[in-house]
């Protein structure tokens, strides 16, 4: 059986994102097992990364399995400069990785999505 991949993503400010990170660097904190990987300052910025167009976008690179950018704009209708950006942005955050792909001789780089769900963790009151 095959195991649900998830990306857990947290919602905190940029101070707190960064006293996390420093105090795991000088080992007074450790990182928790379902800690997130992936952190953004605000839920406006999640949601421009993760909007209803890449979720959708998202869900055509599974179906469809691209075998490269340009056939990427071709199965979603948008422009490849448009995709190249949007991949990079997904990229960023882990949920999209390129991997080399060959078609008809020529290497080319395809965008496959690398998780099965995304969590996000947003404290509702003080956290330290």
């Amino acid at each position: 059986m095959n195991e649900r991949r998830i990306l857990t993503v947290g919602i905190a400010s940029r101070e707190e994102m960064k006293r996390r990170t420093i105090a795991i660097a000088k080992g007074e904190r450790k990182r928790l097992q379902d800690e997130p990987h992936v952190w953004f300052s605000s839920l406006e910025s999640l949601a421009k990364v993760l909007s209803e167009r890449n979720m959708l976008l998202l869900d055509i690179i599974r179906r469809a399995q691209p075998q490269s950018v340009a056939a990427l704009a071709q199965e979603s209708g948008r422009a490849k400069s448009n995709l190249s950006r949007t991949l990079h942005s997904l990229q960023q955050i882990g949920v999209v990785e390129m991997v080399e792909s060959s078609a008809g001789g020529r290497k080319r780089k395809a965008p496959r999505v690398k998780y099965d769900e995304v969590q996000f963790r947003y404290p509702l009151g003080n956290v330290a």
